[in-house]
């Protein structure tokens, strides 16, 4: 089957703030600040998530340079900076930010509360402070979520399909990737479908990209079946690094999002997060045109995706399961 392709942005982003002359043109020029965890160059995944927000806005009638202006920041790792630069957006006074991700949502979150907040792919925005509901927000923050713990059983299971010999599983998390009730959902999730599979899990965190490599070590020196990388923004934006470390080490691995089979990974399960993204875009011009964040629901994914590669499973001895292959979305050939 035939790999997906994604939409990516036409033009450069505007590096600057606006000069005063643009308040003078006739129709108005929406400043929006971007904020990501990520690194922003194309090693990083989750650039696509971010890149399939711009042309779904100008599906909807939105100009970059004639009436809206993106200013994109990436703190490749670093919540200070994350902190800083939401701080920035604020000092600037933009219009509206928009977040990818849990840690970006509480850094803009955390510099106002009066500034629109759109948030794309939270984990669980209720659990982790965000919002008092999800069908009433009631405060500045609103967007999409891909649900956080609720699938972190299932990939343990599904990579139990395609190496059926699993009984030890490293797991590669974030452990402030999300909110403590959060993290704290993935953990006994992964805890209650380990011991109903009759595996063994072993954590391994890295808080950090600086942290990937100690983490690798200790991942290869576990000896495991298989690996299980757990939800986060920030390991997103390393999967170039975790996909060449896990085949280097013939560890089968289920990533959660589609991007890690792109880049060569065994198999994937979860939300397609620039379909995410493009349906946050939405949020923002609903926004623009005078909604505020606490009257839109936040919504959640009815849709998830399976994306198995085959070329990876043969290169590593296993031969993906007849349900498998049937229910899988996407295969890579």
């Amino acid at each position: 089957m035939k790999r997906r392709k994604f939409i990516t942005v036409v033009g450069g982003m505007a590096a600057t703030w606006p000069f005063a002359g643009h308040a003078q043109q006739s129709t108005k020029l929406h400043q929006i600040g971007v904020l990501s965890l990520g690194r922003g160059d194309k090693s990083d995944a989750s650039l696509k998530t971010l890149d399939a927000f711009v042309p779904a806005l100008r599906v909807l009638g939105y100009t970059e340079g004639k009436n809206v202006a993106f200013y994109r920041k990436f703190a490749d790792g670093d919540e200070d900076k994350l902190n800083e630069y939401a701080q920035e957006f604020v000092t600037h006074r933009v219009d509206a930010i928009v977040a990818l991700a849990t840690p970006a949502v509480r850094a803009a979150k955390k510099a106002t509360s009066t500034i629109p907040i759109v948030g794309i792919g939270m984990a669980d925005p209720v659990d982790d402070e965000l919002a008092s509901s999800l069908a009433r927000p009631g405060g500045n923050v609103t967007g999409t979520a891909f649900l956080g713990p609720e699938l972190v059983s299932k990939r343990l299971q599904l990579l139990k399909e395609i190496v059926p010999g699993l009984s030890h599983v490293v797991v590669l998390w974030h452990p402030r990737a999300y909110g403590e009730r959060t993290m704290k959902g993935m953990l006994n999730e992964i805890e209650s479908a380990a011991r109903s599979l009759g595996a063994s899990f072993q954590l391994v965190p890295a808080d950090s990209p600086a942290d990937l490599e100690s983490a690798f070590a200790e991942l290869a020196k576990a000896r495991a079946d298989g690996l299980v990388v757990f939800p986060s923004p920030m390991l997103y934006s390393q999967y170039s690094r975790i996909v060449p470390f896990a085949e280097k080490n013939r560890l089968p691995t289920i990533y959660a999002a589609r991007e890690g089979v792109e880049l060569g990974g065994l198999v994937s399960y979860g939300v397609n997060l620039p379909d995410l993204s493009r349906a946050t875009a939405i949020y923002l011009d609903r926004i623009l045109k005078g909604a505020t964040p606490a009257e839109l629901p936040i919504q959640q994914p009815t849709k998830f995706e399976l994306v198995v590669n085959l070329k990876a499973a043969k290169a590593l001895g296993l031969a993906a399961g007849r349900d498998s292959l049937l229910t899988a979305d996407e295969v890579f050939e």
